[in-house]
């Protein structure tokens, strides 16, 4: 694959490169995730389902994370227009649900891309994974997962709900996954794998190393056998209603943007950025009151 990205690094690793490893390239807003990344993420994941040589396909952050999430902030030209083109506004220029809805579907079918595409998928968690971010490892196959990395979705505490984070109560019991969902609270990558989220918790130094050991042993069959044993796996969760989840979910995530508490975030937003102090105001209003809490000790 010849083609380079603005946004993603491609490059092989694993027994005659035989592991294809994207790296989400945007360090210096910690990978968030701009519809321009997004939209480059789905050509490189068509690109490599064609590639016969490439039988696992990791997907890790560059620099001190993974992705912190969706880009709060994005430009609006680009990719990004493809999907504020749906966000219909009436004549008093007020937002739409439907066509909010039918822009975060444009997103929610990249996910699922990543979920149904013909490679096994592992992605390689260090630093934070949060909201948008998380919402993509969950997606793929198999995920790794620095000890002291930070996974949850913090954006369900006024942004909406978790589109693809809907997978958890598939992949964790009920009751941690409400917790979760109710609170917005992240995990460490070792709670993680104790809650079956992740397949490992590495220490962080060996995290890169490992993850492509375990790429490469999953990499000894071809791509063609493992298409079909992914296939045949992911239909017993796609018979029990991952599509029609994710499918509504993204309905509720377009309705999430009409409450009390989206409002207020809208609010506290506007006047954050009105007022120069940016996107850290909101957040602390956002977040703030969900700190100190403690279950045991």
């Amino acid at each position: 694959m010849d083609q380079t990205f603005e946004n993603l690094v491609v490059d092989r690793v694993g027994t005659g490169g035989r592991v294809a490893r994207i790296t989400l390239n945007r360090p210096e807003k910690m990978n968030s995730l701009s519809q321009e990344l997004l939209f480059e993420l789905w050509e490189c994941l068509h690109d490599l389902e064609a590639d016969p040589a490439a039988r696992v396909i990791i997907v890790r952050g560059a620099g001190r994370t993974f992705s912190a999430g969706y880009d709060l902030a994005p430009a609006r030209g680009g990719a990004d227009a493809i999907v504020r083109r749906y966000q219909a506004v009436d004549e008093n220029r007020r937002r739409l649900v439907m066509g909010i809805r039918t822009g975060m579907q444009q997103i929610s079918d990249i996910h699922m891309y990543f979920w149904n595409m013909a490679k096994v998928t592992i992605a390689q968690v260090h630093g934070y994974a949060l909201a948008g971010g998380c919402e993509l490892a969950m997606m793929a196959d198999l995920v790794t997962a620095a000890e002291d990395a930070q996974l949850g979705h913090p954006g369900v505490r006024a942004l909406g709900t978790s589109r693809t984070g809907v997978i958890w109560p598939l992949v964790i019991g009920m009751r941690k996954a409400k917790e979760l969902y109710y609170t917005g609270d992240s995990i460490s990558g070792v709670e993680a794998e104790r809650i079956g989220m992740v397949n490992y918790a590495f220490p962080k130094e060996q995290l890169e190393e490992r993850t492509i050991a375990l790429a490469d042993h999953v990499a000894n069959m071809p791509a063609d056998h493992l298409a079909i044993l992914k296939v045949n796996m992911n239909r017993f969760y796609e018979n029990m209603g991952i599509y029609s989840s994710v499918r509504s979910s993204t309905d509720l995530d377009a309705a999430a943007q009409f409450t009390t508490f989206s409002y207020g975030w809208q609010d506290k937003m506007r006047e954050s950025m009105e007022s120069g102090v940016g996107l850290k105001g909101a957040l602390e209003w956002r977040d703030g009151p969900y700190r100190g809490f403690r279950a045991k000790g």
